[in-house]
């Protein structure tokens, strides 16, 4: 059995998506015994948690849990408001553009860890490498200046680094709780650089000169975090809610702040078998606007003939062209392949978009996510414990 799991982990670091569809149709064949569902995660973090909302759930007093998660999104086409745009009515017209964004993809690795401290208080770091690549799409002027039709924008690197405690403020059992309330609180550091340049450009003098917002890593600044969160379970249901405000409260060096989010997920699980879990949510995002151009920009990059005086020559560089409001669903499945492992994979697809645009829109994002946790000799869950005195014996 050791080399079977083994085998297993192998597997999966080589070929994740292969791995992830054995072990579920594994995890679905085999057949359970008529037992009560305790969750796939320890009882006292609330049994069952999605993997892809932060402070989510709560480890067992005296262990780590361990999280590496892999996300693609897509995003395309542009979008103002309600309205999708046609990247040819950007480039051509009055108030016009020289080049606009037609699709995005980005790529991040994200890892975190969490340990908890007491029964009531855990803390949480999450960090992420990104990688970007945005299509783009020359007016008339750049075509005849470049010879090309447009160009692929990439940019890669390091994310912020997010600190989060999690504080329990009711339960209404101390050890297998089905009703639990937490406050939020935190801070998002400045790892991910804001000075990532423009490399393979076909225009001329471009090169060496600054991305645009959406192609940099980070915010640049410390941001401090707040939120809420409640997790409920009826077996096999498991449900919950948690709101996050990350707010900028000044600028970066390069003198402009992000605008402030807040997120609002929902979500609901099934434990239809011992070791598999489907979950739905509901996850709505609010961002605000970006509060001013770099100080690149305002020396010229990033408007026509690199004067500051005239419009902006793509709607990147423009900061009221960022933010809105967003509602999107999640579906996901969870397995269990080993105790205290869990897989999941999740797909998001945006229901509703307001966008402060003209921007790109999103289209969808896939996450696969592994799940560890590590018992210390000093949790109650390690080999050899005296029974907790709360269970009377």
């Amino acid at each position: 059995m050791k080399i079977l799991h083994h085998n297993l982990i192998a597997v999966f670091l080589k070929r994740p998506v292969q791995a992830l569809i054995f072990l579920l149709v594994s995890g679905l064949v085999v057949p359970s015994a008529s037992l009560a569902y305790l969750g796939l995660c320890c009882a006292h973090c609330g049994g069952n948690m999605p993997l892809n909302i932060p402070g989510a759930g709560i480890p067992e007093p005296k262990e780590f849990r361990f999280k590496l998660s892999q996300m693609i999104m897509s995003m395309g086409p542009m979008r103002s408001g309600t309205t999708n745009l046609s990247e040819g009515s950007l480039l051509t017209g009055p108030g016009s553009f020289m080049a606009v964004p037609s699709a995005m993809q980005m790529h991040m690795t994200m890892l975190g860890g969490a340990y908890s401290f007491t029964d009531d208080f855990a803390l949480m770091a999450m960090t992420s490498y990104k990688f970007n690549r945005m299509q783009m799409e020359f007016g008339g002027m750049l075509q005849g200046m470049t010879g090309e039709a447009g160009f692929t924008m990439e940019s890669r690197g390091m994310g912020d680094i997010k600190l989060l405690g999690k504080y329990r403020l009711y339960i209404d059992d101390h050890l297998a709780p089905k009703d639990q309330f937490s406050a939020l609180f935190g801070v998002s550091l400045p790892s991910g650089s804001i000075d990532k340049k423009f490399r393979n450009s076909p225009v001329a003098n471009q090169n060496g000169t600054l991305l645009p917002f959406k192609m940099q890593m980070g915010s640049g600044t410390f941001d401090p975090m707040i939120g809420l969160a409640y997790q409920a379970s009826q077996d096999p249901w498991w449900y919950g809610a948690t709101a996050l405000y990350t707010a900028r409260v000044y600028d970066n060096n390069r003198g402009y702040q992000q605008g402030d989010e807040f997120r609002l997920d929902l979500y609901g699980l099934y434990q239809f078998h011992e070791t598999s879990v489907v979950h739905l949510q509901l996850n709505g995002m609010w961002e605000d606007r970006y509060s001013d151009e770099p100080d690149a920009g305002r020396l010229g990059q990033g408007h026509m003939m690199s004067n500051p005086a005239l419009p902006f020559a793509s709607p990147l560089f423009d900061p009221a062209n960022y933010g809105g409001k967003k509602l999107s669903v999640t579906a996901g499945i969870q397995w269990q392949p080993l105790p205290m492992n869990v897989l999941e994979l999740t797909g998001s697809v945006p229901v509703y978009q307001d966008l402060r645009g003209p921007q790109l829109k999103e289209d969808f994002r896939v996450m696969l996510s592994w799940y560890i946790e590590l018992p210390t000799k000093h949790s109650r869950r390690h080999t050899g414990t005296e029974p907790p005195k709360e269970l009377g014996f």
